[in-house]
């Protein structure tokens, strides 16, 4: 199961209203999620964000009223499933080789973590063996380190460190979106009528 966890988004680019720029992320993260294969699929979200969810996710899709915008949270709310990722939903042109790199890793160990590029705070998914070890800390993945994953680990052998990418959460991330990479139309869309290059 890999699910998109709708958090919480702190900056848009100028001009580009909050809300439209969180919901043009979450599409292009959704329609990402959509092109996997051998996995199923899901949407979470805090209740107050339902509507967003709902008015995002290909029929079908499950979506998962969660208390807190917390991997944790959403790892609780899974059930019948023996492996399990959340990625983040500022992420719009996250290559699914990605998501597949994370997931990789539980066939020998219980955790795996997806850093953001360049060494920033928060990570970009989280990937468990289900039920969730009891030594992984509550994380938050717009501040949590591969480190603090780490921390109560039996073993630091035991998170695996996968390929990370960046977010979409500052000017700077925003310059290293590639017109020639696939996807992320609804960002770009949004972008091109701001009047930024895109």
């Amino acid at each position: 199961m890999v699910v998109a966890l709708l958090g919480p988004v702190q900056w848009s680019p100028p001009g580009v209203d909050l809300a439209e720029w969180r919901a043009a992320l979450a599409e292009d993260v959704i329609d990402l999620l959509a092109t996997l294969n051998e996995v199923e699929i899901a949407v979470a979200v805090t209740p107050a964000d339902r509507a967003l969810a709902d008015a995002l996710v290909w029929p079908g899709t499950t979506v998962y009223e969660v208390a807190e915008p917390t991997p944790n949270a959403v790892f609780a709310a899974l059930e019948g499933y023996d492996q399990a990722a959340v990625l983040v939903g500022d992420v719009p042109d996250l290559p699914a080789l990605t998501v597949g790199k994370l997931l990789r890793p539980l066939t020998t160990r219980p955790v795996a973590v997806a850093p953001v590029d360049g060494g920033g705070p928060g990570l970009l998914g989280v990937a468990v063996r289900l039920p969730v070890p009891g030594w992984v800390p509550t994380l938050d993945l717009d501040t949590a380190t591969p480190a603090d994953v780490r921390s109560g680990a039996p073993r630091p052998g035991d998170v695996a460190v996968t390929a990370g990418w960046r977010r979409l959460r500052g000017p700077a991330d925003l310059a290293t979106l590639d017109p020639a990479f696939e996807g992320w139309e609804a960002t770009r869309a949004l972008l091109s009528g701001s009047g930024r290059p895109a």
